[in-house]
């Protein structure tokens, strides 16, 4: 379970796994913003969200984008395939790397079905799109910060 980190001026900032949470709480670096009702982690309630005490400046967020991860496309399709809308699994490289297609790059790659031969991630193989007679069903783009890191992703 993840445990989301706000600013003291309530932006998320990032997730941490709640050990990470509890230890910020010790060491006075942050308050719980809000708790799993009944649920406790030795003397602290279980938090779901905590927020910091005192601001922190991040000028780097906003100066340039999230780095590409796995993780990442996933969360930003909402774990579903970019081709037929089922719960994705894996990636899928829109240019394949066999074809030039960029490995590490948020346009040229989505989330897919993946883990059987029927999946599209299979279907499709290192064709483009087209040539597999598939079509996306939205043009990938480059996430915002705070996309990625939403309680629920």
């Amino acid at each position: 379970m993840k445990v989301l980190v706000l600013n003291a001026g309530y932006e998320p900032l990032q997730t941490v796994s709640v050990p990470h949470a509890i230890r910020m709480l010790v060491r006075h670096v942050a308050e719980i913003h809000e708790a799993e009702e009944g649920l406790a982690y030795g003397l602290f309630p279980r938090p779901k969200i905590v927020r910091l005490l005192r601001y922190v400046v991040m000028k780097w967020r906003y100066t340039q984008p999230p780095r590409w991860s796995r993780r990442g496309v996933l969360v930003r399709d909402g774990h579903r395939c970019a081709y037929c809308g089922q719960r994705a699994t894996t990636i899928d490289h829109v240019t394949p790397l066999s074809r030039g297609g960029a490995r590490t790059d948020w346009l040229n790659t989505v989330a897919a079905c993946g883990g059987t031969a029927r999946s599209c991630n299979a279907r499709k193989a290192d064709k483009l799109p087209g040539e597999a007679g598939m079509k996306l069903r939205f043009t990938p783009y480059v996430p915002a910060w705070d996309q990625l890191h939403r309680p629920g992703a």
